[in-house]
């Protein structure tokens, strides 16, 4: 198991990000692309059509001794075109490079025909719930997803890893498997720890079943903290942007400020046991402290997790 870095987190150069990753001994980078990442260390454009471009932007990844594990494209891909193109671009990057895995999110779409904003459905109640639901997996999101797979496969991508990200399709297990059985079987989860945590779910236990379903492709390394005084009184669901952090019900934090160490190392025992045996890549969204600060305490404690020097 190795230690990675989706990068668009780190507010520093592409040269000095590698030397960042370099000098910590990060063995791998996630790289965003666009959509919701403001891909600070890539212009996919640029990179895309100019060869000459491709070869020395990768080149310096290779030169650094890093292996390019993974592009990231999350956005709505379901719902807005700009994002679907992103990720055309980005699956042809992933053709040239020879990348395996693509990260995203299973995109959102509207709630009805005629409609353009994305509705996430998560009860039961009132009825008329049930039928946007059925609208959205039977008439967008299975047939969409159907052709973003041949597109993938067509461009040599073997696995593509769906955070379980609040306001998509797909944003637990048990919804990634229901897209991978109705779609293809190279659909499968990034399990990210600090999503479930605040939706109430185990993450430790989401592991054990994505492994039972050979459909645990990838792990994101985030934390996200229960903020007790402020869930008591109001519950779980806040709108509250993530800069207001005092006041939130829950926040993204450095890994180890919302579990300590001895939950990540049985984490990473779990993600072993569970046959996962690839890359843990930070994510840093705290926003309490430096970006820097918060990389070095979540890197900390993942090396201590992850038994790494």
């Amino acid at each position: 198991m190795r230690l990675a870095i989706k990068t668009c987190t780190l507010d520093m150069s592409f040269e000095d990000m590698l030397r960042f990753c370099v000098d910590n001994k990060i063995s791998a980078v996630e790289i965003g692309t666009g959509n919701w990442s403001g891909a600070p260390h890539i212009d996919i454009d640029k990179i895309v059509s100019d060869a000459g471009a491709r070869d020395e932007w990768y080149g310096k990844i290779k030169d650094a001794g890093l292996e390019l594990c993974a592009l990231n494209c999350s956005g709505n891909p379901l719902a807005y075109e700009k994002d679907m193109d992103v990720t055309m671009k980005t699956f042809e990057l992933a053709g040239q490079l020879g990348v395996k895995t693509i990260v995203m999110m299973s995109g959102l779409p509207a709630g009805c025909p005629g409609d353009k904003t994305p509705v996430w459905v998560t009860g039961s109640w009132p009825p008329e719930i049930l039928d946007t639901l059925k609208y959205q997996w039977e008439e967008v999101a299975i047939p969409k997803w159907k052709e973003i797979v041949k597109i993938a496969k067509d461009c040599g991508i073997e696995r593509i890893a769906l955070e379980n990200h609040a306001w998509q399709l797909v944003y637990n297990p048990e919804t990634c498997l229901r897209l991978r059985d109705a779609v293809d079987p190279m659909i499968g989860m990034n399990l990210d720890p600090s999503h479930l945590f605040w939706m109430g779910g185990d993450p430790i236990e989401a592991a054990r079943v994505l492994g039972d379903a050979g459909a645990l492709f990838y792990v994101h390394g985030k934390d996200s903290r229960i903020e007790r005084r402020n869930i008591g009184p109001n519950g779980i669901f806040d709108t509250r942007p993530i800069e207001e952090y005092a006041g939130r019900a829950w926040n993204y934090v450095a890994v180890g400020c919302g579990h300590d160490v001895r939950w990540w190392k049985e984490f990473v025992s779990v993600l072993r046991m569970s046959g996962y045996d690839d890359v843990i890549s930070l994510e840093m969204e705290d926003m309490t402290m430096s970006m820097l600060d918060g990389h070095m305490t979540s890197i900390k404690v993942l090396k201590e997790a992850m038994n790494l020097d």
